[in-house]
């Protein structure tokens, strides 16, 4: 493949950058001054490589998480923010004869309640070195289980099931030739990784894995626990925690994580759910944010909904619907059903399998028969 995997390839005219997903900066003393917090879940910082003791050279851009690059003279990168994110539909542009979609169709359809946002918790599943020479360095926010139990109704929701629930629904709702998901679901920290040797690589990867194992300890997270507008600061604050006043956006950081023991005590309900998604025009700039409006808790009928649109898989490289478990996102794909046997197919279904066999060792005769007569064979006699 020479392209990205987009719905109509021949109309799909001008690449771009706009995109619909989750935000995932936060400000960071080690960054870019001008990031903005939109998560306080993850310090990405704990899966970087700041000091290059593993890693010896990237692109230009540097690190792209964690606070971004703060530039010269803390580090000699492209000083740029935090443009941490994860897509979950690439509009590309805003422009239809270029194969994009109008910014206002886009805005009538988030806005209009036909997609039902959840209340997005995540939770980071591994750090990656993606297929490309030097390689991209990926934080995967995969589902887990792969193959839900779609049969049980007690069994938990799977693990990230947020955004192939969106995913699949924005899928089903808007088409245009532009429109892809790029590998579904990531948050790409670094481009052009080079490791100072193997040793170093394999040290880098086990950080990596004491940071995942670490979050994975504490369980998936809401990204939003304030409303926030794009800039990453303070609207208002929940009125389940009362002792935190109208702050700054640094103090309110601060006293909000004093009180992240205090907040495993309340009850999710639908005045307390902040973690919505954001529409990027690129991957520095967002201009809108829409909050959830399927919430919490999840009981049997909201289960329901949910799993219903799990149960199909997006296959990018068919670019068609396949069942879950086999499309493209599913590593480990599901094992077709074996073949039945003679002994357990109908007599009324017997002679049209005889017809088949005699059909097929006639084929195999002919093309024998052709064989034994070429010339080379004849010669080789």
């Amino acid at each position: 493949r020479t392209m990205p995997p987009v719905l109509d390839p021949p109309k799909s005219k001008v690449d771009g950058l706009a995109f619909l997903g989750l935000s995932i900066s936060r400000k960071s003393e080690k960054g870019h001054p001008d990031s903005e917090t939109h998560q306080t879940a993850f310090d990405l910082n704990d899966v970087l490589d700041r000091d290059y003791e593993n890693i010896f050279s990237t692109n230009d851009d540097g690190w792209l998480v964690g606070g971004g690059e703060p530039g010269p003279p803390d580090s000699y990168k492209l000083a740029a923010k935090d443009s941490a994110h994860v897509e979950l539909l690439r509009i590309g542009t805003y422009r239809k004869e270029w194969g994009g979609v109008p910014l206002e169709e886009i805005l009538e359809v988030m806005q209009s309640g036909e997609i039902l946002i959840p209340q997005i918790e995540v939770l980071p599943t591994a750090v990656v070195a993606n297929p490309d020479t030097p390689p991209e360095l990926e934080i995967r926010f995969d589902m887990e289980p792969e193959h839900p139990d779609f049969d049980n109704e007690e069994a938990p929701l799977p693990l990230n099931w947020q955004l192939r629930f969106l995913h699949n629904q924005l899928f089903r709702r808007v088409e245009f030739p532009s429109r892809f998901c790029p590998g579904a679901f990531h948050s790409t920290i670094l481009r052009k990784a080079e490791f100072r040797s193997e040793e170093h690589r394999v040290k880098y990867f086990e950080k990596c894995e004491a940071a995942i194992k670490a979050w994975r300890e504490k369980g998936a997270q809401p990204l939003n626990t304030f409303p926030r507008d794009v800039d990453g600061n303070i609207l208002q604050l929940n009125d389940n925690f009362p002792e935190v006043e109208q702050l700054t956006s640094a103090d309110a950081e601060e006293e909000q994580e004093k009180d992240d023991a205090a907040k495993k005590d309340f009850v999710i309900d639908e005045a307390s759910c902040h973690s919505g998604i954001w529409l990027f025009t690129d991957r520095q700039n967002i201009s809108h944010f829409f909050k959830p409006n399927f919430f919490p808790p999840y009981g049997p009928e909201k289960r329901k909904i949910i799993m219903d649109v799990l149960s199909q898989e997006w296959d990018e490289h068919q670019l068609q619907w396949k069942p879950c478990g086999m499309g493209s996102m599913t590593k480990n794909k599901k094992v077709m059903p074996k073949p039945m046997k003679l002994d357990v197919i109908d007599n009324k279904d017997k002679g049209l399998v005889d017809k088949v066999d005699d059909f097929v060792e006639g084929i195999e005769t002919t093309i024998s028969s052709l064989l034994c007569s070429s010339p080379s064979r004849a010669q080789n006699k």
